[in-house]
């Protein structure tokens, strides 16, 4: 069945269709809601209330437009709510107990790992903005004109911010995380 058959059907109350369009996109909402939270249970949170609000606001959708990046532009609002509240959390927990966490070395994770949980990171360093359209384009991989959707924004919109978070995330890298610049042997640019 197509997707506006199913929304369709949906809005009359078949709860089969719903779950249906649900499995179809929860994949990609809960990575877009771990990806800006961080941790997999809030994610999780953030995907179950992400569908409950699509659910309720389902009349209201537009049949000729297609439901993912409805569904990831109200993930990608909640995911922000919910990591701005919890960093208000952290950041009390910090100033009150500054125990530094043992350093892992480079041994205890393989190369890749490494390099992936430090591309995280500096990711995070960005704003909220240009982490939001690098976690779309590259983490999520969905083209531009999806992605303008999500952010409702227009297309050059995207390009143009997109070109500005990937400049500012070269200097993040050169700057804060060397390991990320340096190139293997045999792998010159």
């Amino acid at each position: 069945m197509d997707e506006p058959t199913l929304i369709r059907r949906a809005v009359a109350g078949d709860t089969a269709a719903w779950e249906d369009l649900m499995r179809a996109h929860q994949q990609a909402v809960f990575r877009l809601a771990y990806l800006i939270v961080g941790d997999p249970d809030d994610a999780e949170d953030v995907a179950q209330e992400t569908f409950l609000r699509a659910w309720k606001h389902l009349k209201g959708f537009d049949l000729k437009r297609p439901l993912r990046p409805w569904l990831l532009s109200i993930t990608s609002n909640l995911s922000s709510n919910r990591r701005r509240s919890a960093g208000r959390y952290f950041a009390a927990l910090t100033r009150a107990f500054r125990d530094e966490p043992a350093p892992v070395t480079i041994e205890e994770k393989s190369s890749e790992q490494l390099q992936a949980n430090e591309l995280w990171k500096a990711v995070q360093k960005l704003n909220t903005q240009d982490q939001q359209i690098v976690y779309l384009r590259y983490f999520l991989d969905l083209p531009i004109a999806e992605a303008s959707q999500v952010l409702q924004v227009a297309e050059g919109t995207i390009k143009s911010r997109l070109s500005r978070a990937l400049e500012k995330l070269r200097e993040i890298i050169k700057r804060d995380f060397p390991i990320l610049a340096e190139r293997p042997e045999g792998h010159e640019a």
